[in-house]
């Protein structure tokens, strides 16, 4: 029986009773249980709780944890067993669907749309993001092979996303999504190379104009439809899944006219299985907006003609242990970030963080460096690991 909306449901009692007895039904084929007492189980306080799962579906489960309605002590793998039982898919909502349509009819990442994930996520408050992110401040995915900590993951990604650019001393490199400035600044001082980063951020180009002074790096206030230049190298960590499907091939085209020919390009992005124009509705709503995860196929029919892809490496499972870290240090410090905050942010927060570690764990979504060249290397590419 489908179960895509609330007025679907052969109704037999009460509305909660149903609602109840259908939602442990389809939590036993992911192994949870309803106030049961494994970490993994939830615990409702407030019965409406099950007929919003089934009205609003991703929006209900993330909007009534805000609310209170429901805890659980580990929301990561709540997410994950939910995930691997193929519940996501089999929950959808009106708004899933009129979401899905205003996507199809009007481009959500346009020009004119560019700066708001700015103002709405990235600038909320460098002290949050300073207490939750590495000394660094890199705001991405770690690389965990040989590493222990947060700082060494997060320096390691940094090193292998230059060592496979072949960075140089005296070559000019474009930072698409620049962040905070920790990449440009590493690229500057490790590599003596010369860095271009621009962001949607006001916050975030103040804080790296300060860190990169005395460096040969720049950052600018700039949507990516209007860097000019030519640069070397050019790089982008984290940044994509603001793009949106409908300009992914402005985007590589913008990629492709801004390198030299012998030119290479790491596109850095968080990743999806299955092809979609729209993200999910709570985290547009709350973290991300006008978000959404590019798939393989999207990512190949946007650089067709454009871009020739060298290498395309997946380690996604790093990011579980990236994003876990993160949670960890912002719980940490929550005591001095509170008075600022409040108690639904830290709900919100925790949500965010937790439901993508379990999304990762259960290989739901991936992270992908991809290494594109404008015209083809004319000899064999060997990326490191």
């Amino acid at each position: 029986m489908p179960i895509n909306t609330l007025e679907s449901l052969p109704w037999r009692g009460s509305h909660h009773d149903f609602c109840r007895e259908r939602l442990e039904s389809l939590l036993e084929q992911a192994g949870v249980r309803i106030d049961g007492d494994r970490p993994w189980d939830i615990r409702v306080h407030d019965p409406a709780f099950f007929r919003r799962m089934f009205a609003d579906a991703s929006l209900g489960l993330g909007e009534s944890y805000v609310d209170g309605w429901w805890d659980c002590d580990r929301i990561d793998e709540f997410i994950c067993r939910v995930v691997r039982a193929g519940l996501a898919d089999r929950f959808r909502s009106w708004r899933d669907v009129a979401a899905a349509l205003q996507a199809r009819l009007f481009n959500l990442q346009h020009a004119a749309r560019a700066f708001h994930v700015g103002q709405r996520h990235y600038d909320i408050g460098n002290d949050l993001y300073s207490r939750m992110l590495d000394r660094r401040m890199i705001y991405s995915c770690g690389y965990w092979k040989n590493a222990a900590t947060l700082d060494e993951a997060q320096e390691a990604k940094l090193d292998l996303v230059f060592r496979k650019l072949g960075l140089e001393p005296g070559m000019r490199v474009l930072d698409i999504g620049c962040g905070w400035g920790g990449a440009a600044k590493f690229a500057a001082e490790k590599y003596g190379v010369e860095v271009h980063g621009v962001t949607v951020s006001a916050e975030q180009a103040r804080y790296a104009r300060e860190i990169c002074q005395g460096l040969p790096v720049t950052i600018e206030l700039k949507d990516y439809r209007d860097i000019d230049g030519r640069f070397d190298r050019a790089y982008s960590l984290g940044m994509f899944e603001h793009v949106g499907c409908k300009n992914y091939a402005t985007y590589m085209k913008v990629v492709a006219d801004r390198l030299a020919d012998d030119g290479l390009f790491l596109l850095h992005t968080i990743g999806i299985n299955t092809s979609d124009n729209h993200g999910n509705p709570w985290v547009e709503r709350y973290i991300f907006p006008n978000s959404m995860l590019p798939s393989i196929a999207q990512i190949g029919a946007a650089t067709e003609n454009r871009l020739v892809m060298e290498d395309w490496q997946n380690f996604g499972p790093d990011y579980d242990r990236t994003l876990l870290c993160w949670c960890d240090s912002f719980e940490r410090h929550w005591p001095s970030l509170r008075p600022r905050y409040g108690d639904r942010f830290y709900r919100m927060w925790r949500f965010y963080l937790l439901s993508f570690a379990g999304a990762f764990r259960a290989r739901y979504i991936q992270l992908w460096q991809i290494v594109l060249s404008p015209k083809g290397l004319p000899q064999r590419y060997d990326a490191p690991r």
